[in-house]
């Protein structure tokens, strides 16, 4: 064919081609097939979710850790410097956070309560699809949390973790649950609230209900609470964080 010819009329811009006749069937043929193509993507939109909190939860139970509670109880007893840092830091009951770092070779009930989560952290580990190299997730620190009734945690994350988590000995009836927060709500300036029947993945905030005997890993840096414990008993739990080393 020959080049296009702009042509000036009414302060307006034509172009007109020539083509030969042996060609205007393979353009309609070709215009026709992106203008159905384009029609259907656009009649059919997508919602991804992008960047996902994952949740782990498991329940872990057996005769091997029988008599958790006790051994709990007994150490929460006898641990004055726990006792103390719990009072000092109005922590309302008890906790080894600051006091013990030997569970594991103190009690060996905890020792085989470590290899137990060991073996669901590598599970989550793979899960979050963490490039690890020839390092691995270890346990870093296991602490008690004996928390009375009327008692709450602030909200926190777990700074110089990779993944942290709770295995709740002893949850008894009416026990306050975990309450996660959305890790992008500071940036939610001038979002409106969400519809109380909102679904779970859209809530800025979700509570999670432990039983006794569940286990719960998340990411380190996803800010979570204890809300007040309406229980008439003490909920018991073992708390840990892992780092990669």
């Amino acid at each position: 064919g020959r080049r296009p010819r702009n042509l000036h009329r009414s302060g307006r811009v034509s172009t007109r081609f020539h083509l030969t006749g042996a060609t205007i069937p393979a353009m309609r043929r070709a215009c026709r097939a992106p203008r159905s193509a384009k029609t259907k993507a656009t009649s059919m939109p997508q919602i991804e979710n992008l960047f996902v909190t994952q949740l782990y939860r498991a329940q872990i139970t057996g005769q091997a850790l029988a008599g958790l509670l006790e051994t709990c109880l007994g150490i929460a007893a006898e641990d004055r410097a726990g006792q103390a840092w719990s009072r000092k830091n109005a922590y309302p009951g008890y906790t080894s956070y600051a006091s013990l770092s030997d569970l594991p070779v103190r009690a060996s009930m905890f020792a085989t309560l470590t290899k137990r989560i060991d073996t669901h952290v590598d599970r989550f580990a793979q899960a979050l699809e963490l490039d690890l190299g020839d390092r691995r997730l270890r346990l870093d620190s296991i602490w008690i949390n004996v928390l009375e009734p009327g008692g709450h945690h602030t909200a926190h994350i777990h700074p110089h973790s990779v993944i942290s988590g709770t295995y709740y000995v002893d949850i008894p009836s009416g026990a306050s649950a975990i309450r996660f927060e959305d890790p992008r709500l500071p940036q939610l300036m001038a979002a409106p609230p969400r519809l109380e029947a909102a679904s779970r993945s859209n809530r800025q905030f979700v509570a999670v209900e432990p039983t006794t005997g569940t286990l719960l890993l998340w990411e380190s840096w996803l800010r979570h609470e204890v809300p007040v414990n309406t229980a008439r008993s003490e909920r018991v739990s073992v708390s840990f964080n892992y780092r990669w080393e």
